[in-house]
């Protein structure tokens, strides 16, 4: 019997601490998606492009000192480029939704979901410095990324986080242009990578 009961015990533990409610200064804040920012850069033989997207929604959780996670959704329909005007611009832009690169019609969003922030201490003063792990949702498919962040939570109820990483767009089967696939493509060849700069703001 004694040992029924310690058995009970156990598992009685075991299930609390399954079931241990969120942290109570768990905090989660909405993105403003106006004064946030995501920029891309991809780069070729013969140059680079450079442009947008926008931030389409999304949240940044905190203990209420800490980064603790984060989910945004990508609006993949909002592409633009920065460094083209006119009839080039267009084609750019056309072919970029087109399926040789995101395939748009398809896959109208993109997403980025934190799965944990390490905190780094003395990488930059005035900010939280974390390495981040998160999953990176590029049409339809899903890798783990690993970057570097800086993030500030203000006492006055606004979160603003800065990131610069670069994405290997083959990874999420985008090969166009690609050395990696395509042999004798020369001075057509397009980086594997893009870079992209990301600014979050948002508030409670």
């Amino acid at each position: 019997m004694k040992k029924l009961i310690i058995a009970a015990v156990a598992v009685l533990s075991l299930v609390a601490v399954a079931f241990k409610p969120a942290t109570k200064n768990a905090t989660s804040y909405k993105v403003n998606a106006e004064q946030s920012s995501f920029n891309w850069v991809a780069k070729k033989v013969t140059g680079d492009h450079k442009g947008l997207v926008k931030i389409a929604a999304g949240s940044i959780e905190t203990d209420g000192k800490n980064l603790t996670g984060g989910n945004f959704d990508i609006d993949m329909t909002t592409i633009t480029c920065t460094d083209l005007t006119g009839e080039w611009n267009e084609k750019l832009i056309g072919h970029l939704n087109s399926p040789d690169f995101f395939s748009v019609d398809n896959f109208k969003t993109a997403n980025l979901k934190i799965k944990s922030a390490n905190e780094i201490k003395g990488v930059k003063a005035g900010a939280d410095n974390y390495n981040v792990v998160a999953d990176l949702t590029i049409k339809g498919i899903t890798k783990e990324i690993t970057f570097p962040a800086f993030v500030v939570i203000k006492k006055t109820g606004e979160v603003v986080a800065n990131a610069s990483f670069d994405i290997d767009r083959t990874a999420y089967d985008i090969k166009y242009g690609s050395k990696s696939f395509f042999e004798g493509i020369g001075d057509k060849a397009i980086d594997d990578k893009f870079n992209v700069k990301v600014r979050i703001v948002a508030t409670k």
